[in-house]
């Protein structure tokens, strides 16, 4: 790895920036990477309900299990804690958030210093794979996975059962291969648009939700094709993505039903998602280009172009360089930005 890595021990403040759990589970991954131990202070202090929840403490128990670390303030409802690793060991791991709790963020906490590894680790994590206010498991599937892929990070992951709020009970199952051949991420272009595909599921609800999701995409949007999904698992819930297959890119927007929000309206809302990102000349959407800067900063950086940079965005910038040696640019040409990572 190129990357410098600072000598020093890291004081967080929590209620920086976006104020949100992503510096949290930031400082975990760059933590278990570096060695570097440190404190974290008035955690998620931008939230209604501040402190650590449950799917924030399953990261911080997670990542001391991988790393063998000492922790100080790992307790519910929490908002200062110290995190001290030791050496991250590759493996075969069961986590359990007990909740409707993200899975995904669980995985993107883990997956950075299990990738740094020189062996290959399977992981399963139960809670929630379809969360309003993370990324989905079909977000990661067919945008994040793959666009990663293009710098030689390779992860196998399947969605196991589906898992939507409040129930959760959702799996994932994944296999995070050691990062052997890093390339520098290039994506100044998206290229031309080959094929739209839509797809909709419901799980233990009617399914005409998804049918009409699907009807409305299809008559909002120039669709290649379109395809209900069939979910696995024991909640209750709807969800909804289009999958943009460009030469050069490919971007996926999603959308989860909600109570007394008709599917007409669900679908409505996802295909003015899709018309904005497809009347702009930019590759990365406002989540990619938030979870591409980590990636890039620890291998050979790269540049992309990107349509929004959210606060949580220029947070995650922020604290990267807390820990490494590396240079995050965001410049504005015209209606887009351009993201550089010089490492």
């Amino acid at each position: 790895m190129n990357t410098q890595f600072k000598k020093r021990t890291i004081q967080i403040d929590g209620s920086i920036g976006e104020g949100g759990g992503q510096i949290l589970r930031t400082a975990l991954s760059l933590s278990m990477i570096t060695g570097i131990p440190f404190e974290l202070v008035n955690i998620r202090a931008g939230r209604k309900k501040p402190g650590l929840m449950r799917q924030h403490l399953v990261c911080v128990q997670a990542s001391q299990r991988i790393s063998n670390a000492t922790v100080e303030g790992a307790e519910l409802h929490s908002q200062k804690l110290y995190f001290e690793p030791q050496q991250v060991q590759a493996g075969t791991y069961d986590f359990q958030i007990g909740s409707a709790g993200s899975t995904i963020l669980v995985l993107q906490t883990l997956l950075p210093a299990l990738m740094m590894q020189s062996q290959a680790s399977q992981i399963s994590i139960h809670g929630g794979t379809h969360n309003p206010m993370a990324p989905t498991a079909d977000f990661i599937t067919h945008c994040f996975l793959p666009t990663i892929e293009k710098i030689g990070i390779q992860v196998d992951f399947h969605c196991e059962r589906a898992g939507f709020f409040p129930i959760g009970a959702g799996q994932i199952q994944t296999t995070i291969h050691p990062w052997i051949q890093q390339t520098k991420y290039t994506a100044l272009d998206k290229g031309q648009l080959i094929s739209t595909h839509a797809y909709a599921a419901a799980l233990n609800i009617p399914t005409d939700i998804a049918d009409r999701e699907l009807e409305t995409l299809h008559n909002k949007l120039d669709l290649s094709t379109r395809k209900r999904l069939n979910f696995k698992g024991i909640s209750q819930g709807n969800t909804a993505y289009v999958i943009l297959n460009y030469e050069q890119h490919q971007q996926v927007f999603s959308a989860l039903g909600e109570m007394k929000k008709s599917a007409e309206k669900v679908a409505h809302d996802l295909s003015k998602e899709v018309k904005a990102y497809l009347e702009s000349e930019a590759v990365a959407d406002e989540y990619l280009a938030d979870q591409l800067l980590l990636p890039l900063a620890l291998g050979k950086g790269g540049e992309f172009t990107a349509k929004v940079i959210s606060e949580h965005t220029k947070t995650q910038a922020e604290m990267i360089q807390k820990f490494i040696d590396c240079d995050i640019q965001f410049i504005k040409i015209g209606n887009n930005f351009k993201v550089n990572v010089s490492v």
